[in-house]
């Protein structure tokens, strides 16, 4: 059998900085093949410049800007593969990303998305003052988040494209949303991708936005009493139909 198609999904905003660098790490890949998908969420720097540069097999694509979100839906419309992939336009992956998540799919044809474990660090050009004020763990530690994440076509339509309300927390509101889904998912205990801590990190920028968080995890909560609710009803719905006495 051909292997499987693998479509990578990179949402960028004015990110010319470390764009080429994040698609170097996923055209370094070992697994073959893929498709880039480069999704511009109106920027206004030379980011266009660093993705057209590559060709064949990253695909450019501008829109007008509507944050992280609208642009990886943009891109989830766009792909071909069976699989889904992401990576955020200033981050890396690991060579072998790919090739160690395809290894989990192809030994278990149950699994929907395989998740791995990352590692912070500080951008090169980052003053020592600004580390000082952003401390971060450098210590590996799993990520339930895109960047991580590979996930089948039909395991992503089933949990459903990112929400787009959200300033910050987009990830964990999706990985919740797959969480009360149920879906089969696996961690890897190794490092898969290295997340890149800058100026402009969404984390820096958008602090005034952290109770979306919050927001995010009371929606997951009335999601599940909701469910909860239904199946309950479901099940006395169910147990009166069984138990009634015949006329």
């Amino acid at each position: 059998m051909s292997p499987s198609l693998i479509s990578v999904i990179i949402p960028v905003y004015n990110g010319e900085r470390y764009l080429a660098e994040a698609i170097d790490s996923v055209l370094a890949q070992s697994y073959r093949p893929i498709e880039v998908i480069v999704v511009d969420d109106g920027s206004t720097d030379g980011t266009a410049q660093a993705a057209r540069q590559f060709g064949p097999p990253v695909h450019y694509y501008y829109r007008a800007n509507g944050g992280t979100g609208a642009a990886r839906n943009r891109g989830i419309k766009l792909a071909q593969g069976d699989f889904f992939a992401f990576l955020d336009a200033d981050d890396i992956w690991l060579e072998d990303k790919l090739d160690r998540q395809m290894a989990v799919f192809q030994t278990d044809a149950t699994v929907e998305a395989v998740f791995g474990h990352t590692q912070q660090f500080y951008s090169p050009e980052l003053e020592d003052g600004l580390k000082q004020q952003v401390r971060i763990s450098t210590e590996i530690m799993p990520a339930h988040l895109p960047c991580a994440m590979l996930i089948t076509r039909k395991a992503f339509f089933k949990v459903g494209l990112f929400e787009t309300h959200w300033q910050v927390g987009q990830d964990c509101s999706w990985y919740m949303r797959a969480k009360e889904q149920q879906l089969n998912m696996v961690m890897l205990p190794e490092p898969l991708y290295k997340r890149r801590i800058h100026k402009t990190n969404k984390g820096l920028t958008k602090r005034n936005f952290m109770q979306d968080r919050v927001r995010q995890i009371k929606a997951s909560l009335d999601r599940r009493r909701q469910m909860t609710a239904k199946n309950d009803t479901l099940s006395r719905s169910s147990s009166f139909t069984n138990h009634k006495t015949p006329d």
